[in-house]
């Protein structure tokens, strides 16, 4: 398995471009506050980080803490945290290569990654979650479009083979959404793949 699981630049664009853009037809969208709410509350118990193991969730492997800086992109960007991934709703197969799957999970009521902040004292906080699905299971189940959260269109992650970096990051083609806890004056800049209110300062 990757160990930069549901690591996002956004689209391959964005490396370049080194900004992270937000769907003009979300910035301001007044229910996306109520929408992010909804999820926090939804995965309160996963705060405490015993409960996440004992519904199947395990950190991906090497368990580290992702940050923008970490995948040479601003650091203002901020972080992701530590990906504790459900292999079961990812539906992981098996195989070398690049990680695959079966996943066309969508629902932040019953995420398929937890995203943990570590602390100081070595304990970790709850600071979002994220979702993630194959293109191929993706377009398999009938959809053609990205999904989509709150208004805003999932990351589409592909690698391009015609640049020296791996734009999805060890997985076949997929789209991703991650959901960040702390408010923002612009509740949209929550949606965004990395969040400057997360840092790996005490990260391993």
């Amino acid at each position: 398995m990757s160990s930069r699981l549901g690591v996002v630049v956004c689209v391959i664009g964005v490396a370049m471009g080194l900004a992270m853009p937000v769907s003009p037809a979300l910035a301001g969208a007044p229910d996306v506050a109520a929408e992010i709410e909804k999820v926090r509350m939804a995965n309160q118990r996963f705060t405490d980080v015993k409960v996440a193991l004992a519904e199947g969730y395990v950190p991906a492997p090497p368990g580290n803490c992702v940050s923008a800086a970490d995948e040479g992109l601003p650091p203002e960007w901020g972080g992701m945290g530590i990906h504790y991934v459900n292999p079961a709703m990812l539906k992981l197969a098996a195989g070398g290569g690049r990680v695959d799957g079966g996943s066309t999970h969508t629902d932040f009521m019953k995420p398929a990654i937890l995203l943990y902040q570590p602390q100081a004292d070595g304990s970790l906080v709850l600071v979002g979650v994220e979702n993630l699905v194959f293109l191929n299971a993706w377009h398999a189940a009938g959809n053609s479009a990205p999904p989509m959260f709150a208004g805003r269109v999932w990351d589409t992650m592909a690698d391009n083979s015609g640049t020296p970096g791996d734009e999805a990051h060890g997985f076949e083609p997929h789209h991703d959404q991650h959901v960040y806890f702390t408010k923002m004056a612009n509740p949209a800049d929550q949606l965004n793949p990395f969040s400057p209110s997360v840092t790996c300062e005490h990260g391993k």
